[in-house]
C-alpha cells in the first residue's frame, strides 16, 4: 500500500467520538494508581493522540493493512517485471545503477515521478538477476550522490573495498518455513541475550548456520526459552553492537543469508525457542551513502530538524515521529521482521531517548511529575503505542520489551488501559545497583533489606525482566559482574584446587547475586550469553587499534565445557536455578512474601508458594539453627549455592527434611520455626513437602 499525506479534513467527527467515548471512562492506569490522578488529563491527551493518529493513518481500517509499505516500496519481482520505488520528495532524478549497466547512468534505468514524493521504476525481468548488485543515483537541486534504497532488503559489503550496495535476492527455491504456527513460552519468559557474530569459540565472525549448529543447542540446553538477537538490521561498523543501523528492512550479511537466517529463527522454533530482535528505531546512523542521512539532498527527509536533528551523546540522527510518512516506514518495518523472518516479537532499543525532548539524559526521574512536565515527545509516544497495538493485532503473542530507564508509568500496559502496549520492560534499575554495591561498599555493607527492595522496586501492574548485567558491561572500558569480583586472579586461579580467597569469594557472590535477581522476577530473566559462566573476556570488535582482530569478540565456550576449571560450576548452577522455577507453574506470577531480614546479621528470606529461599550475605559469620517463620510442615533443600557440584563446601545437609517447630503464639497462623543452618556466603531454596 503506497504511503500517501492524509488530507486534514479526513472524518475528523469519527476522530473526535472516538476521544468522547474515551473520555468518559476513567482510564484504568488510572484507576490502578491514586497518585496519577493529577497527571490524568496528560496520560488523556497521549491515549487519545494515538488513537486520534490511528483514525487519520488508517481511515478506520487494521492497523496492520496500513502497515504494508514493505510490499510497495523497494525491490520486487512479479515473475514478469520488476518494479522498484522510493519516496524521495526532494528529488528531481532517479537511476538505478549497478551491475547490469556498469554502474553508468542509463535512461533505461531512469525512475518516473509519481505522486506524494513516490518514485517508481518497471523493468523487464531479464533485466535483473539474482545476486546483482545495485545503488540508486540521486539528483537534487544542488547537487547528486549514490545512496541505497531505504526499502532495500539485501544489502553487502565488498570484502576488498569495505564498499556497501543493495543485492538482489531473488532464488529459485526460497527458504520454506516448516514451522508456522509457533506460540513462545512465557511462564515464565527466559531471555538469552546474543550476538551471532561473537558466538563461537573461533576468533571470527560467526553465521548464521554456524549459530545454529553450535549455539542453539548450548541455550536448550541451558533451559532458556527465548533467544534475543542483537545487530541484525544492516549496520556499517561493526563495533556499533549493530545500534547504528543504515537498511532498517535488511538483515546483517556479515552473518549469512535472509534464508540461513529464516532457517535459524525455525530451527530455534522447533527447539522450542521463541526469537526476538534488538529492533532500533530510536536513532539511525550518519551515513549518508549507506543510510538515510540527507537522503535525496534533503537531510530532514526522515529526521527531526534543527537541534533536534542528532543525538548528542550517540552521534547519530533522531526519527521524526510527527511525519506520517516515517511513522509508515517504522510501521511497516515491525509487521515485515515478523511477517518475513517469523520474528515472535522485540526488545525496542533506547525508549528513554525516544521518550524524552533531552533522551533522558542527566535525569534522575525522581517523581511523577517527572514524566508530565511537558518535555516529552508526544509523537514518539503515540508511535510507541501504536507499533506494540499493531505488533499484537498481527501476532497475539508477540513479545515486546522495552529498554527504558526512567520509569516511564503506564509504558508495560495495555494500549487499552491507558499504557504505551509493551509486555514488558527491562529493569534497568538492577544491574546499576549490582555495579554500585560491588564498586563501593564492602561485603560486610550488604543490605539484604536494600538488595531485596531493588529487586521488586517496580509497578505491580507492569510486568519486568530481571538481570544482573547488561551487554555493554561485557564491552571494553567497562567489567563484567565475575571480573569486578575476581579481576585479575581469573587469569591465573581458575583451576579447581587453584582457588584464591579473592576466586572464592567472586564464585559465592555470583551464585548468589543471580539467584536473587532471577528468583524475585515479575516477569522474566534475562542473560546475555556466557554471562551464565562467568565469561572472563570483554568484547572487543574488530577495529584498527587491535588490527582488526576478532580475539577478543568471542566466546570462550571450551571454558565452561573443561571440568578442571571452576568456570563449569557458575554454569551448573544456572542450569539448576533455571530448572527449579521452569518447575513451578506460574511461578512470575506468584508473590514475594518477605519472611524475614536481619541487616546486622546479613540474612534474609522470603518464599513464593511452597518455596523458601534464604541468603546469608555474611561474609565470615555463619549460624546455627536461624530461626524462620514458616507454615508449618516438613521442607526439603532443594538448591544450595554451596553445593559441591556448584563448587561450593557441601556444608548443608540435603538428606534431611526440616520440620518446623510448634510456637503457641502462633498456632492460630498454622505457623512454626524453620531452624537452619546458614554458612557464611551462600544462598538455599527449601521446599514445603508436607
Amino acid at each position: 500500500m503506497p504511503f500517501c499525506d492524509v488530507k486534514l479534513q479526513i472524518l475528523f467527527y469519527i476522530c473526535e467520538n472516538q476521544i468522547s467515548k474515551h473520555m468518559s471512562k476513567q482510564l484504568n492506569i488510572i484507576a490502578k494508581d491514586e497518585w496519577l490522578e493529577p497527571y490524568s488529563e496528560a496520560i488523556e491527551g497521549r491515549y487519545n493522540h494515538a488513537i486520534s493518529l490511528e483514525k487519520e493513518l488508517t481511515n478506520g481500517s487494521p492497523l496492520s493493512e496500513f502497515a504494508t509499505g514493505h510490499l510497495y516500496f523497494g525491490l520486487h519481482h512479479s515473475g514478469k517485471d520488476w518494479v522498484i520505488r522510493e519516496w524521495a520528495p526532494n528529488a528531481t532524478e532517479i537511476y538505478l545503477i549497478g551491475d547490469f549497466n556498469n554502474w553508468t547512468l542509463d535512461e533505461t534505468y531512469s525512475f518516473e515521478p509519481l505522486q506524494n514524493g513516490v518514485w517508481e521504476l518497471k523493468l523487464p525481468a531479464n533485466k535483473l538477476r539474482h545476486l546483482d548488485l545495485y545503488k540508486l543515483k540521486i539528483c537534487w537541486a544542488s547537487g547528486e550522490g549514490e545512496r541505497i534504497p531505504a526499502w532495500a532488503e539485501r544489502v553487502v559489503q565488498d570484502e576488498l573495498t569495505n564498499i556497501f550496495s543493495a543485492q538482489v535476492w531473488d532464488p529459485k527455491s526460497p527458504y520454506t518455513y516448516k514451522i508456522t504456527d509457533f506460540k513462545p513460552t512465557t511462564e515464565p519468559l527466559l531471555i538469552y541475550e546474543c550476538h551471532i557474530g561473537m558466538a563461537q569459540q573461533e576468533a571470527k565472525v560467526g553465521s548464521y548456520h554456524e549459530f545454529q549448529e553450535n549455539i542453539l543447542p548450548r541455550i536448550v540446553k541451558s533451559g532458556y526459552n527465548c533467544i534475543q538477537i542483537m545487530g541484525i538490521q544492516e549496520h556499517p561498523y561493526y563495533g556499533s553492537f549493530g545500534y547504528h543501523v543504515s537498511s532498517f528492512f535488511a538483515a546483517s550479511s556479515r552473518f549469512g543469508t535472509p534464508d540461513e537466517l529464516k532457517e535459524l529463527i525455525d530451527t530455534a522454533h522447533k527447539m522450542g525457542l521463541s526469537v526476538i530482535m534488538d529492533i532500533v528505531h530510536s536513532h539511525a546512523v550518519k551515513n549518508e551513502v549507506e543510510g538515510l542521512g540527507n537522503y535525496a539532498g534533503d537531510p530532514n527527509q526522515w529526521f527531526y530538524p534543527g537541534i533536534r536533528h542528532t543525538h548528542p551523546q550517540w552521534d547519530s540522527l533522531c526519527f521524526d515521529y510527527g511525519k506520517h510518512a516515517v511513522i509508515h516506514f517504522l510501521l511497516s518495518n515491525c509487521k515485515y521482521w515478523i511477517e518475513n523472518y517469523h520474528f515472535d516479537g522485540f526488545r525496542f532499543d533506547g525508549v528513554t531517548s525516544m521518550l524524552y525532548l533531552d533522551h533522558g539524559m542527566g535525569c534522575s526521574y525522581s517523581g511523577y511529575e517527572d514524566y508530565y512536565n511537558g518535555g516529552q515527545d508526544d509523537n514518539a509516544i503515540a508511535y510507541l503505542t501504536l507499533a506494540n497495538k499493531m505488533i499484537h493485532e498481527i501476532n497475539p503473542h508477540a513479545i515486546t520489551v522495552a529498554e527504558e530507564v526512567s520509569g516511564m508509568p503506564g509504558l508495560a500496559m495495555k494500549v487499552s488501559d491507558g499504557g504505551y502496549g509493551f509486555d514488558y520492560r527491562l529493569a534497568m534499575n538492577i544491574p546499576d545497583y549490582w555495579i554500585k554495591t560491588i564498586k563501593e561498599k564492602m561485603d560486610e555493607d550488604w543490605k539484604p533489606s536494600s538488595i531485596l527492595w531493588e529487586m521488586t522496586n517496580h509497578r505491580k501492574e507492569e510486568k519486568t525482566i530481571n538481570y544482573v548485567e547488561s551487554h555493554d558491561q561485557a564491552l571494553v572500558g567497562d567489567k563484567t559482574i565475575i571480573f569486578r569480583l575476581i579481576d585479575a586472579d581469573m587469569y591465573w586461579h581458575m583451576q579447581k584446587g587453584d582457588e584464591t580467597y579473592i576466586v572464592n569469594r567472586g564464585i559465592a557472590l555470583h551464585k548468589m547475586i543471580r539467584m536473587i535477581t532471577l528468583t524475585t522476577i515479575n516477569g522474566g530473566y534475562l542473560n546475555f550469553m556466557g554471562n551464565e559462566f562467568g565469561h572472563p573476556e570483554w568484547i572487543d570488535f574488530p577495529r584498527e587499534g587491535n588490527g582488526w582482530s576478532c580475539e577478543h569478540a568471542r566466546r570462550q565456550w571450551d571454558l565452561s565445557d573443561r571440568q578442571d576449571l571452576d568456570y563449569h560450576y557458575l554454569g551448573d548452577f544456572d542450569v539448576a536455578m533455571i530448572s527449579l522455577i521452569k518447575t513451578i507453574p506460574s511461578f512470575q506470577k506468584s508473590k514475594v512474601e518477605e519472611v524475614w531480614h536481619n541487616d546486622g546479621d546479613q540474612v534474609l528470606a522470603y518464599k513464593r508458594g511452597d518455596l523458601v529461599f534464604v541468603f546469608n550475605f555474611n561474609p565470615v559469620s555463619s549460624f546455627t539453627d536461624y530461626g524462620f517463620l514458616l507454615p508449618e510442615g516438613s521442607y526439603r533443600c532443594v538448591l544450595d549455592s554451596d553445593d559441591a557440584l556448584y563448587g561450593g563446601n557441601d556444608l548443608v545437609d540435603h538428606s534431611l527434611e526440616y520440620m518446623t517447630q510448634h510456637d503457641n503464639l502462633y498456632a492460630e497462623d498454622k505457623k512454626g520455626w524453620l531452624k537452619l543452618y546458614l554458612p557464611a556466603r551462600t544462598a538455599q531454596v527449601y521446599k514445603q513437602i508436607k
